[in-house]
């Protein structure tokens, strides 16, 4: 009878060889995954850096909020539009009372859903608060530092705000 040859050795031999190299491959692809952590959280921080460097200011913001609201006024036909700049008078309620008109309830409502489009579109901030779509005779959009009011022309006239706020710098667009 032949003797069998044991081969159990070798195996374990090259057994212990692929470990060793499986291992040290594992140690390369984690220093690679802590070399992009480290690097991925310099440039988070690089970028908080700049951030802070250049950040837009509050009054920036009002600004743009306000050129977003007037071209979504705009777009829809809106008319009469008064721009109510009220930093300069104490105690106000906010930094710019928008006021515009339409001829019907349809029109208000589609410019009150125009505003709201242009205004998420190009700030991405959405109203505070929202009033009057059920009447659409006056609608009254807030946005904390920008007040939007879309009349009908006999509610704007009789309510008259731009005489309350007669304090404030007015700037009229698409005036009749």
């Amino acid at each position: 009878m032949a003797k069998k040859k044991d081969t159990s050795a070798p195996q374990k031999m090259v057994t212990k060889k692929v470990v060793k190299k499986a291992t040290s491959t594992k140690r390369v692809a984690d220093t690679k995954k802590k070399t992009a952590i480290k690097k991925a959280a310099k440039n988070a921080t690089a970028a908080k850096t700049a951030a802070k460097k250049k950040p837009i200011t509050k009054k920036e913001t009002a600004q743009l909020l306000a050129d977003a609201i007037v071209h979504g006024i705009l777009e829809v036909k809106g008319r009469n539009i008064s721009i109510l700049n009220l930093k300069s008078i104490q105690n106000r309620v906010c930094d710019y009372f928008i006021i515009c008109q339409a001829d019907s309830n349809t029109q208000v409502n589609a410019i009150a859903g125009s505003v709201e489009e242009m205004v998420k579109k190009a700030t991405g901030e959405r109203p505070y608060r929202k009033e009057g779509f059920q009447n659409a005779e006056w609608i009254l959009i807030d946005y904390v530092t920008v007040v939007v009011h879309i009349f009908q022309s006999q509610i704007r006239n009789y309510y008259n705000l731009e005489s309350l706020w007669a304090d404030a710098e007015v700037k009229e667009i698409g005036f009749e």
